[in-house]
């Protein structure tokens, strides 16, 4: 089975695509698809198809969209004349929920932890062009918002929250790595569009600052940290963290030394700001 979440939904049995075109059906599945191999408990099903208000009926309902999913998967099986397996061996009723069994195939979010995770150690080691080219690999797998295609309910909107904040850390860790390589004017682009989407995110605008100035753009780097200030104060009522003043200061002074002991703060946990423009 492939599974692919991170961005348009598709899943495929034996090369052949099961992914539904009905709402409803289509959240079960990219539910299950995201937790493949695990049991998804009926009242996380029923929470995203009816959230806190399910009917009566939600229970047999329930049913009937897996046995829609299951039609599809006894048709990719006969398509590819497994004999083998059949759609309950897939898609499996257990104690309290259902599974689907990937049986090994491919997922998109378990490659992108796993490379993720390379890459982390990769940057702990000290080795940034590694973790630089994991973290990149990483990324690629993203064609868009997970569960793009999929209206999704109260589990599937805190899925792609979480999915996003896990996207975000490898996107900073990543820059971060081509930051220490010396490629910051070729992230200049980059770090323009990412200030302007998440306009209280403080470790990019660290990131897009320092770049800026080792850019010989200082002007610019100043203007980003007010830029950042005004929104932090004008949308969350708080001042920049104690290491992005500091940041300031050090380009302020023009101290090349103490800027990048500053973004070196930063780069540490801080207080979360996701806040994407629009």
């Amino acid at each position: 089975m492939d599974i692919q979440v991170l961005g348009t939904l598709a899943v495929r049995e034996s090369g052949t695509s099961i992914t539904p075109t009905a709402a409803k059906p289509r959240q079960v599945l990219a539910l299950l698809a995201l937790h493949a191999d695990r049991v998804v408990p009926v009242t996380a099903l029923i929470e995203e198809l009816w959230g806190g208000e399910p009917p009566r009926s939600a229970r047999t309902t329930l049913q009937t969209y897996v046995l829609q999913l299951r039609t599809l998967v006894t048709a990719a099986l006969e398509r590819a004349g497994d004999h083998t397996r059949t759609a309950k061996d897939v898609l499996l009723t257990l104690p309290g929920g259902y599974q689907l069994n990937s049986a090994g195939g491919a997922s998109d979010v378990r490659e992108f932890d796993r490379l993720a995770g390379l890459g982390y150690r990769a940057m702990d080691a000290g080795d940034h062009r590694g973790a630089a080219r994991l973290l990149r690999e990483a990324l690629a797998l993203w064609s868009g918002p997970a569960f793009a295609d999929v209206a999704g309910g109260v589990q599937l909107d805190m899925e792609t929250w979480r999915l996003e904040e896990t996207r975000l850390c490898a996107l900073d860790r990543r820059i971060e790595a081509d930051l220490r390589l010396g490629r910051h004017r070729e992230l200049l682009a980059e770090l323009t569009v990412l200030a302007s989407r998440y306009r209280t995110h403080e470790n990019l605008h660290g990131q897009f600052m320092l770049a800026l100035h080792r850019s010989g753009r200082r002007g610019e780097a100043l203007t980003a940290y007010q830029r950042l200030r005004t929104n932090l104060v004008e949308e969350l009522g708080i001042e920049p963290s104690g290491a992005l003043r500091a940041l300031q200061r050090s380009i302020l002074l023009a101290d090349p030394e103490g800027a990048v002991e500053a973004r070196e703060e930063t780069a540490r946990p801080v207080r979360k700001r996701l806040v994407p423009a629009g």
